[in-house]
C-alpha cells in the first residue's frame, strides 16, 4: 500500500471511530447491566413523563470549581446530571436541561438564591457550594434545595416527584375521617367542652405538617358520602362509621385512590378522656380500640383489636410520678434504624420511633395481595389482651410477653383489591319513628354502577396504631418569646408526613421503588477484611485474658507489705514483669504478621485485578483479530 493510500486509511479509521462514538451517545438505546437497574428509568417515571402538558426547564445548579469540594459531590453531580439527560430523552421534547456554574459574585449564584437553593460548605477551605435543581413549568416553580449523596437509592424519585409537583396549580385535596382531635375538636365537642368546663381539645402538630403540602377537607364520622376531587384520604382511629360511609371508603381504594389508614387497639387520648371507671367495673371503655374489620377482612389483613404487642428487646423506660420508680414498659415500643424498610420510601431514612401499645397485621394465607412491612419489631415480641394493660405493672407485663418473632405494625398493601360490599351500597336504614311505619315504603332505586375489584393497582398505607400521630408522643412543645414552637422528640412525624406525601403524588410515583447506589463495595476485599478481623480478635482476646491474669498478680504483690512506704521490688514481681514483657513482645508481633497477611492477600487481588483489567482488552481484540483472520482464510 502506497504512503498516500495509508494515510487516507488512517484518516478514514480515525474518522470512523468518531463517527461509531458519536452514533452511539445519541442512539436512544441504553444497556443497563447493574443489579438493580440503577441508571434506567422506571415505568412510572416515563409514564409520568409521557403525561407532561407544556414544556418544563430543569435548571442544575453545581459549584464544579468550589475549593474542597469532597470528591462524593463531584461523582454524584455526574450521576444526577446523566439522570436527567436520561429524563429529557424520555420526555420527547417536553423537558429541556441547563446546567449552571454558579461562581461566587456572580448572576448565576443570584438567580441560584433567588430560587431558593440552600448553599454547602465544603468539608476543607470551608467554601459554600450550591448544588441543587430548580424546575420550572410557566409561572409555577419548584427547588430541589441541595442533593445529598446519602439519597442516592431515591434520587429517582426525588426528581420525578419535584417535576410532578411543578405542574400542580393547587394543593391536592386530603380527606380526613378521624375520631381525634388532629385538627383540635368538632363545633360540637367546642361546646360541650365549654358547658362541661373541659379543656378545649387543640390541634396536633401532624395536621400542620400535613397543611404543608396538602388542603385538608376534614369529614365527619356521620358523613354518608366523599366530597369529590380527593387526592388521597386518611382515615385515623375510625368510630362507629355508618356503613355509606364504609361502602365509599372501599369505592375510593378501588378506584386508585390511595388511602392511609391507622386503627388502634388501646388509644391512650380515650383511656385519658374516660379515665379508668369502665375499666374497674370490668367493662370495655368506648372508643378506646378502633377498627374497620368488613374492610381489613375483604382486603386480606389480619388485625385483632383486641391484643397488643409487646417488644422485650425495644421496651421504654418509664418513670412512675409518684415513686419516682423507672420500670421497662414493653407494650411502649421505641423502634430503631433496623425496625425500618429500607426500600420503602416512607421508612428508610427514619431512625426512631415511639408507637403505644400498637396492634400487629399480617397478610391472610392466600392473599394474592401485596403486603410489604415497613415498621417491625424485634423477635423477642409477642402478643397480649388489651385489657391487660389497664390493671398491670411493667413486670406483670413483660412476664405476659411470649416471644414469638416479628410482629408488623405498620405495611403497605397494594395490588387489585376485592370490594367488601359485593351486592353493592348498602341499603337505607329502616325508619324507627312509630308516627311514620303506616306510611307506604318508597319503591327501591334501581342499582348504582359500582366497583367489584380495583381498576389498577390500589394502595393502602395502614399502621396499627394512632398515639404516634398525637404531639404527647412526637414532639416536645416550647414557648420562644411567647411563640409557640416544637422541638421532634423522635421521627413519628417524619413518618407520617411522609406516608401521606407519599401516597398523595401521581399514582405513577407510587410504583417507584427505592433503588441501590452507584457505589458498589468490594465484597471480596470486606470478607477478607472481616475474617482477618476475626483471627485478629481472637488473639487480641487471649492476649487481654492473659494481661488481666498478669496484672491480678502484681495487684496482689503490690499488696504486700512495703518497707518506708516504698515497694520492694521481690523476684517473683520482677518475674512476673519479665513475663509480661515477652508476652507483650509476643503478642505485638503476631499482630503484625495477621496485619502483614492480611495486606499481602488483599494487594495480591488488587495486582490479579489491575492485570486482567488492563490485559482482558487486548487479549479479546486479538482473540477476535484472529479469528477474523482464520475466517477470511478459510
Amino acid at each position: 500500500m502506497k504512503p498516500g493510500s495509508k494515510t487516507l486509511a488512517i484518516v478514514l479509521l480515525f474518522v470512523g471511530l468518531v463517527l461509531v462514538n458519536y452514533l452511539a451517545t445519541s442512539l436512544p438505546l441504553r444497556l443497563d447491566l447493574t443489579a438493580e437497574s440503577i441508571y434506567s428509568l422506571s415505568p412510572g417515571t416515563k409514564a409520568m413523563l409521557a403525561k407532561i402538558g407544556e414544556p418544563v426547564t430543569l435548571d442544575l445548579y453545581f459549584s464544579k470549581d468550589a475549593t474542597g469540594l469532597p470528591i462524593q459531590y463531584k461523582n454524584y453531580a455526574v450521576r444526577v446530571q446523566e439522570m436527567l439527560r436520561q429524563y429529557v430523552r424520555a420526555s420527547h421534547g417536553k423537558l429541556t436541561l441547563h446546567v449552571v456554574n454558579p461562581r461566587p459574585d456572580s448572576p448565576q449564584e443570584e438567580k441560584a438564591t433567588a430560587a431558593g437553593l440552600t448553599p454547602q460548605v465544603a468539608q476543607t477551605g470551608g467554601e459554600q457550594f450550591y448544588f441543587g435543581l430548580v424546575v420550572t413549568q410557566a409561572d409555577q416553580q419548584k427547588n430541589l434545595p441541595a442533593f445529598s449523596p446519602q439519597r442516592e437509592q431515591f434520587l429517582e424519585y426525588d426528581l420525578s416527584q419535584l417535576i410532578y409537583s411543578a405542574q400542580l396549580l393547587d394543593k391536592p385535596k386530603l380527606g380526613l375521617v378521624t375520631s381525634l382531635p388532629l385538627q383540635g375538636g368538632s363545633a360540637q365537642e367546642m361546646q360541650l367542652a365549654k358547658i362541661m368546663h373541659r379543656p378545649v381539645p387543640h390541634g396536633q402538630f401532624i395536621a400542620n405538617e400535613w397543611e404543608q403540602s396538602f388542603q385538608i377537607v376534614r369529614i365527619e364520622n356521620s358523613a354518608a358520602a366523599l366530597p369529590p376531587d380527593l387526592a388521597v384520604l386518611a382515615v385515623v382511629h375510625p368510630l362507629n362509621l355508618p356503613p355509606k360511609l364504609q361502602y365509599a371508603i372501599d369505592q375510593f381504594l378501588l378506584s386508585g385512590k390511595p388511602v392511609f389508614l391507622a386503627v388502634d387497639p388501646s388509644s391512650q387520648y380515650f383511656k385519658g378522656q374516660n379515665g379508668n371507671q369502665m375499666g374497674m367495673m370490668g367493662g370495655p371503655q368506648p372508643g378506646v380500640s378502633s377498627n374497620l374489620r368488613k374492610l381489613l377482612d375483604a382486603y386480606g389483613i389480619v388485625y385483632d383489636a383486641q391484643r397488643i404487642v409487646g417488644d422485650l428487646e425495644n421496651g421504654t423506660d418509664l418513670q412512675n410520678p409518684q415513686t419516682r420508680q423507672v420500670s421497662r414498659f414493653p407494650t411502649w415500643i421505641s423502634l430503631r434504624k433496623g425496625s425500618f424498610s429500607p426500600k420503602a420510601l416512607p421508612t428508610a431514612q427514619l431512625t426512631s420511633t415511639l408507637f403505644v401499645e400498637a396492634g400487629s397485621l399480617s397478610a391472610k394465607p392466600g392473599s394474592t395481595l401485596t403486603f410489604t412491612p415497613l415498621v417491625e419489631t424485634s423477635e423477642q415480641s409477642g402478643e397480649i389482651a388489651g385489657m391487660m394493660t389497664q390493671f398491670a405493672d411493667a413486670d406483670q407485663l413483660t412476664k405476659q410477653v411470649t416471644p414469638s418473632g416479628r410482629k408488623t405494625i405498620a405495611a403497605l398493601v397494594t395490588g387489585k383489591f376485592k370490594t367488601a360490599f359485593p351486592d353493592g351500597a348498602p341499603a337505607e336504614p329502616e325508619n324507627k319513628d312509630p308516627a311514620k311505619k303506616d306510611e307506604p315504603k318508597p319503591a327501591p332505586a334501581p342499582a348504582a354502577e359500582f366497583l367489584k375489584e380495583s381498576k389498577g393497582t390500589s394502595t393502602l398505607f395502614v399502621v396499627a396504631d394512632t398515639d404516634w400521630l398525637m404531639d404527647d408522643y412526637s414532639i416536645q412543645r416550647l414557648n420562644y418569646f411567647g411563640q409557640a414552637a416544637a422541638e421532634p422528640i423522635n421521627d413519628n412525624l417524619e413518618l407520617a408526613a411522609n406516608a401521606v406525601e407519599f401516597l398523595g403524588g401521581s399514582s405513577d410515583l407510587i410504583s417507584i421503588r427505592a433503588k441501590g447506589s452507584s457505589l458498589r463495595p468490594f465484597a471480596v476485599v470486606r470478607q477478607m477484611e472481616v475474617e482477618a478481623q476475626k483471627k485478629y480478635q481472637e488473639k487480641l482476646s487471649n492476649l487481654e485474658s492473659r494481661l488481666q491474669a498478669v496484672q491480678a498478680k502484681l495487684a496482689e504483690l503490690q499488696g504486700k507489705k512495703t518497707e518506708g512506704n516504698r515497694l520492694v521490688a521481690t523476684p517473683e514481681m520482677q518475674k512476673a514483669i519479665d513475663d509480661f514483657q515477652k508476652q507483650s513482645a509476643v503478642m505485638r508481633g503476631e499482630r503484625r504478621e495477621i496485619r502483614r497477611a492480611l495486606r499481602e492477600d488483599i494487594n495480591a487481588l488488587e495486582n490479579h485485578l489491575l492485570v486482567l483489567n488492563l490485559l482482558a482488552t487486548p487479549l479479546l481484540v486479538g482473540a477476535f483479530g484472529l479469528w477474523f483472520y482464520r475466517s477470511r482464510r478459510t
